[in-house]
């Protein structure tokens, strides 16, 4: 079912599987605690279980929800998030080893688009990751998201997105993962 930006907060994401705009590309996601959904989106895509997705968060006080008790979350973030800059943190037992092909860490993000914030904001931390077959470019054109209509529970109407990705940043290893749009300059990277 297509929803706008009108409507889509009437409906209820619980146990579903949605394409949605972010503040990069679009994402294909469920909420992070349903792992029958998260198994889908693997399959959907094509995506090895050895890669990784990331959890989308709409502020501070989700990302301390899901990662290692005493881990610091650093206050230069402030000045990236939202934004377009995914952090590697310690995970605590919350999320699921299927999210992180089995790692210790988990790649956070909190995004700078209206309609995904609300989303967040509404339901909680979404598993989220770009919406393309495994090894093809992510899909940035509404157009070609209808493509996979059959397959998910919800399309979240969007524009064409023209971004670059995200700067992926490992806090645990205090280095720079995928160079994106974001870059970290100056900062004390605790």
């Amino acid at each position: 079912m297509i929803l706008n930006e009108n409507n889509y907060l009437d409906y209820d994401f619980t146990g579903k599987i949605i394409i949605f705009p972010t503040d990069t590309v679009y994402g294909i996601g469920c909420l992070y605690n349903d792992i029958d959904s998260i198994r889908k989106i693997y399959e959907i895509k094509n995506r090895d279980y050895n890669k990784p997705m990331v959890i989308l968060c709409a502020n501070l006080k989700q990302v301390t929800t899901l990662i290692r008790e005493g881990q610091k979350v650093p206050s230069y973030l402030k000045k990236y998030w939202p934004g377009k800059l995914t952090i590697i943190f310690f995970k605590n037992e919350s999320v699921y080893d299927i999210i992180t092909s089995n790692r210790n860490t988990v790649g956070i993000r909190i995004p700078g688009n209206k309609i995904s914030l609300e989303i967040l904001k509404k339901y909680g931390p979404m598993v989220v990751t770009s919406l393309n077959l495994s090894n093809q470019a992510p899909i940035t054109k509404y157009i070609d998201i209808h493509k996979f209509h059959d397959k998910v529970d919800y399309i979240i109407q969007g524009g064409d997105l023209y971004e670059i990705p995200s700067t992926v940043y490992d806090l645990t290893q205090k280095k720079v993962l995928r160079q994106g749009g974001v870059v970290i300059q100056g900062e004390n990277h605790d």
